[in-house]
């Protein structure tokens, strides 16, 4: 797959799931842990990838 984020969009997530998961694992309990969990790994991801997949049919590319 193409690369579609830029270096900015990527380490803009990066900060974000490190977030989400520090706030996972010390702040939340329960059903939102969980959610921030997902959050954060789909967040990290997409950034290690450089691919964001929700991008692709909204033909939005960061990557200029």
């Amino acid at each position: 797959m193409p690369k579609n984020m830029s270096k900015a969009d990527r380490t803009i997530r990066i900060i974000l799931g490190i977030i989400a998961l520090a706030l996972a694992v010390f702040v939340t309990t329960g059903g939102w842990s969980v959610l921030l969990y997902i959050v954060a790994a789909v967040f990290i991801v997409t950034s290690l990838v450089g691919t964001c997949l929700l991008y692709i049919p909204f033909k939005i590319n960061t990557n200029k």
